[in-house]
């Protein structure tokens, strides 16, 4: 019976880490404005992502522009666009696992020792995908901070965590948390 809740929570964890980690992909908020100044009027909220960059004027209006070339890309964004495109992948690869996994181990005729392949190999992938998803997301997050309080970068080019951060952050938890419980 505990067995049986173990692999239904992984489950549940594995399949919102995997929408999460999807979102986190798609969403341009990775790196939002900053507003360090002490003036309280601000008509413009930048926000950069993986894919576009989105200005937001007055809260009104919402422009986004995606890359124009993937060769003028810094390499860092390139590879932070391929860790979360194969991090979305397997998520979804072991999320079907996960589940196929689960039916097995569901009907089988030798009870709960019975160990499936499928949900070692769910719990494994999650743990990977939960650490795909990690480095881009850190590493995104630490040139953040690290930026924000240089006092050689100009105030204007000054960005804050965004929310896409944050959701990659819980993605990853979930996702670690997801193969933890399979393995």
């Amino acid at each position: 019976m505990a067995c049986c809740v173990l692999q239904l929570t992984g489950l549940l964890f594995g399949g919102v880490g995997m929408v999460g980690t999807l979102a986190a992909t798609a969403m341009p908020q990775w790196r939002v404005s900053a507003y360090v100044d002490g003036n309280i009027v601000v008509f413009e909220t930048i926000w950069e992502g993986l894919w576009m960059d989105c200005i937001s004027q007055l809260g009104i209006r919402l422009q986004c522009k995606f890359y124009d070339s993937v060769l003028a890309l810094p390499p860092p964004l390139e590879a932070f666009r391929a860790l979360m495109c194969v991090a979305v992948g397997l998520a979804v690869l072991s999320f079907l696992a996960a589940i196929v996994g689960v039916k097995y181990s569901q009907h089988s005729k030798q009870g709960p020792q019975a160990i499936s392949i499928f949900i070692l190999a769910a719990g494994a992938a999650f743990l990977l995908t939960g650490t795909l998803v990690l480095i881009p997301v850190s590493w995104t997050g630490a040139g953040i901070v690290r930026d924000f309080y240089d006092p050689e970068v100009p105030t204007p080019l000054k960005r804050e965590l965004g929310a896409a951060l944050y959701v990659g952050w819980g993605s990853s938890a979930l996702l670690l948390a997801a193969g933890a419980m399979y393995c």
